[in-house]
């Protein structure tokens, strides 16, 4: 493990997609109040994808697409200034498909936010495509907005860690558990059946392996605590054989589970698939080496 004390990172503005779907209101009031706690802006994002449908598509046709997202844009706006009227705002109506879109206006923002399920057709933000395209590709954290809308707050943030290199993004999500004042759980599952099936594999090994993973998350823990003295942090190893099985269990009882993204895009893997389509509350997906150093908030 790198022993360099990792650096305290800041969170940024909130880009996030907006297609006339309950789940993207959803997602839409989600980013918001999280813009608000954060004290950072919000920029709405519709995806008119007026430059592919040029091309087989009347001129009519694409003029009334446009002024339907510029609508949708300036309901989103006014239900967002309704419920926190001191925030910032910003709008966008873009010409690419939603996937570029959002990519596109991230830039070097803080965190993409997207509904869990679209109306179908051009502009759906539908997870299937659009969601699982801007998670796998995108340089800056996704969060799919799942669960119910009237959940009560746990007063926790879930880290689902697997190993030594999600340091790299492991002070992130005590970053936003510090911004809501919640606790920090770190949980790695411990899969019995991916150690099995060698026949130089003995039950002392696989003992030794349980211990030594254990002996990880703690450090991981213990680094932690190193750049966020004052947050609370709990770490866990939970033995079974279905690993999303258990990290979905688990986010029955935290308010955001946050995990990191395979290093090999555009591939997300079976877990953050299975995640960011059954947990019971919003998955936050981060790439690779991603600090989340800065104030970075231009496009």
């Amino acid at each position: 493990m790198n022993s360099e004390t990792p650096a305290r990172p800041q969170l940024g503005d909130l880009v996030v997609g907006v297609d006339g779907s309950p789940s993207a209101r959803t997602a839409v009031l989600w980013a918001a109040a999280e813009a608000d706690r954060r004290g950072r802006s919000l920029h709405l994002v519709h995806a008119a994808d007026t430059d592919r449908r040029a091309l087989h598509t009347s001129a009519e046709t694409l003029r009334e697409a446009r002024e339907a997202g510029r609508e949708l844009l300036a309901g989103s706006a006014l239900t967002v200034h309704d419920r926190f009227p001191d925030l910032a705002v910003t709008r966008e109506l873009s010409r690419q498909e939603p996937v570029a879109a959002l990519r596109t206006a991230a830039g070097r923002r803080g965190t993409v936010v997207v509904g869990n399920r679209g109306l179908g057709g051009f502009s759906a933000l539908m997870l299937g495509s659009v969601g699982l395209g801007v998670a796998a590709r995108a340089d800056v954290p996704v969060v799919v907005v799942r669960g119910e809308a009237e959940h009560p707050e746990t007063g926790s943030v879930t880290a689902a860690v697997h190993d030594a290199a999600d340091l790299d993004w492991l002070p992130l999500a005590a970053a936003e558990a510090a911004a809501r004042k919640a606790a920090l759980r770190i949980v790695s599952v411990w899969n019995v059946l991916a150690h099995v099936g060698s026949v130089a594999t003995m039950l002392d090994d696989l003992d030794g392996i349980a211990r030594q993973r254990v002996l990880e998350v703690k450090a991981l823990a213990d680094r932690v605590r190193e750049v966020h003295p004052d947050l609370v942090v709990g770490h866990h190893v939970e033995t079974g054989t279905s690993t999303p099985g258990i990290l979905v269990a688990a986010s029955a009882r935290t308010d955001l589970l946050v995990m990191g993204r395979g290093r090999r895009p555009p591939a997300l893997g079976r877990v953050a698939h299975t995640l960011i389509h059954h947990a019971h509350c919003p998955v936050e997906i981060v790439p690779p080496a991603f600090t989340g150093l800065a104030n970075r908030t231009g496009p």
